[in-house]
């Protein structure tokens, strides 16, 4: 079969999918591109498109009024981004309650996932990691739908804190800073050096580099400031 140019390309493979399973199949049935019946089952509807979109999932779903049995085909994507086109709009399905089917250009099909009821599984590690970052948050610096690079992290908040320390006291151990400010991770902060604001000194001892100087006074007259050193 050559490269499918026509929707109509795809309704030999599926009809063909369809009949070998004993489903009578018939085209452009009512306001469906595709309709299956076989014995009293309820009917499946197919719907027939050339690409992704979200008119295909708008109708899909439409379709869903008159039968609990969907499934959306469209040629199988090919190119650099094609495993990634497939993944997620197979997701997409899978949380519609829609079955997804696609053609190869030699007429082969494939079907992906059956129609049926959603049901996530929820991921603990992901839950706890989600909670943690809200509890390490101080305040509510951000806006919701701020892009990345520029928000203000529970990570980003303890190296300001830290910086701030070290600005006011000049190179400490991570111990001291823990005690001073409540910062339980100052050390691993510091040693992992994110954002490239604080050198080693000594051996367990850091202190503030040129970087950290410039960038953390920025972040803090752009953004709430995270909590102040305690005086000692």
């Amino acid at each position: 079969m050559a490269v499918m140019e026509r929707e109509q390309d795809l309704y030999a493979p599926v009809k063909a999918l369809l009949e070998a399973q004993g489903y009578e199949v018939k085209g452009e049935v009512g306001a469906a591109d595709v309709v299956a019946i076989r014995g009293g089952e309820a009917p499946v509807v197919v719907e027939l498109k050339l690409r992704f979109s979200l008119s295909l999932f708008h109708q899909a779903i439409t379709r869903l009024a008159v039968s609990d049995t969907v499934y959306i085909a469209v040629p199988r994507p090919t190119g650099k981004v094609a495993r990634r086109t497939l993944k997620d709009n197979l997701a997409l399905c899978r949380r519609l309650g829609l079955g997804l089917i696609t053609v190869r250009a030699d007429g082969r099909t494939e079907v992906h996932c059956d129609p049926g009821p959603y049901t996530p599984r929820k991921s603990k590690v992901k839950i706890a990691r989600l909670l943690r970052e809200f509890a390490r948050i101080q305040g509510d610096p951000n806006t919701g739908g701020a892009t990345r690079g520029g928000l203000m992290t529970g990570y980003r908040q303890d190296a300001l804190t830290c910086a701030l320390h070290l600005l006011e006291y000049g190179p400490a151990r991570g111990a001291d800073i823990v005690k001073t400010t409540g910062i339980a991770r100052a050390t691993q902060v510091m040693y992992s050096n994110h954002y490239g604001w604080f050198e080693r000194v000594e051996k367990g001892i850091y202190a503030l580099t040129d970087k950290g100087r410039t960038e953390h006074q920025n972040w803090l007259t752009s953004t709430p400031q995270p909590a102040q050193p305690k005086t000692k």
